[in-house]
């Protein structure tokens, strides 16, 4: 018997990304027995003959079920799929928030998917707060993202859908070790989990609980649009501080990139990302670059804020006072 945290469902317009596979068709039906109001969103990246017949079956849960179902065809990617797909998912998955109004993204990552995630950080060097990444809860700028089945193995929610004769489909794609996440599952994350699965969930228990004790040292003190500033009652949490920001924004950052926040204080990462200290403050904001009024700058450097964020908050018509307030 699966059960699921549906407090944070409740009242709420919540949008399921869908791919027809074991875990978010699991979570789908659990869904489905629980009562909760939900729609549909899935992707059809057009690399498998398969594709076709999943949307289809999607379109086709959704009208037995009455629900709403989204779909969109993806471009094809020539480089780099996975990073493409994700963000052109997602991508996906947030203008149709913004457009319906939905205040939860419900996400089917499965206690395998945590190991993975843990497992690929740790090999490139990564913090508690890194190798932590997925949460069962996580507030974004416009809803907030949810993973219910977390707790839960791949085989358990396989052996949930044989049980109650639920459809479902098998991604053969997800055992290309070509791709660096699915080498990883193979190789070592379903190996664990088969042998360890106990120990490993009572020790992501004990680490988010680590985890949550390091964040102390840091707190979020305003969030307007892409703007973070976050106040840092030590400086050596500024890394961690700046990861945890970027990644509530979509960005991962590398462990070279952490570095150079730990040693910078202002700098640009991936031609993207603005992430400066001013005081005990730390800044966080996409890098553009526009002209400035020569007012506007003088206001900036009075209020103290730095050179580079600058020209978002003047893009963004970001009210002074409201910064000046903190």
């Amino acid at each position: 018997m699966l059960n699921i945290d549906t407090n944070n469902l409740q009242s709420k317009k919540n949008l399921l990304a869908f791919s027809a596979g074991v875990d978010s068709s699991a979570l789908f039906f659990l869904f489905i027995e629980n009562n909760i109001k939900f729609d549909i969103a899935i992707v059809d990246y057009g690399e498998r003959k398969e594709s076709k017949k999943e949307v289809a079956h999607a379109k086709a849960l959704a009208e037995k079920y009455n629900l709403t179902c989204h779909s969109i065809k993806a471009p094809k990617f020539s480089s780099h799929f996975e990073k493409n797909a994700r963000e052109f998912r997602y991508e996906f998955f947030e203008t149709l928030i913004k457009e319906q109004d939905y205040d939860t993204l419900i996400t089917a990552h499965q206690l395998n998917d945590q190991l993975e995630w843990f497992l690929m950080r740790l090999t490139k060097g990564a913090g508690v707060s890194e190798l932590i990444g997925l949460e069962p809860v996580t507030h974004r700028e416009n809803y907030t993202l949810l993973r219910p089945l977390l707790e839960y193995s791949k085989d358990e929610l396989l052996a949930y859908l044989e049980e109650n004769n639920h459809p479902y489909f098998v991604d053969k794609s997800n055992s290309d070790e070509k791709y660096e996440r699915n080498l990883f599952r193979k190789q070592f994350s379903d190996p664990l989990i088969a042998k360890y699965k106990g120990g490993i969930k009572r020790s992501f228990d004990y680490l988010r609980k680590d985890k949550k004790s390091l964040e102390k040292d840091f707190k979020m003190i305003y969030s307007q649009k892409k703007l973070k500033i976050i106040k840092l009652h030590t400086f050596s949490t500024k890394a961690k501080a700046a990861d945890l920001a970027l990644k509530q924004l979509g960005y991962l950052l590398s462990a070279s990139q952490r570095q150079e926040i730990e040693k910078e204080q202002s700098l640009v990462i991936g031609g993207e990302w603005a992430v400066e200290i001013q005081d005990d403050l730390l800044y966080i904001a996409p890098y553009v670059t526009v002209d400035m009024p020569k007012k506007f700058k003088e206001e900036c450097r009075i209020a103290k804020i730095p050179s580079k964020t600058r020209p978002y908050l003047f893009k963004e018509n970001i009210d002074f006072s409201l910064l000046t307030a903190r």
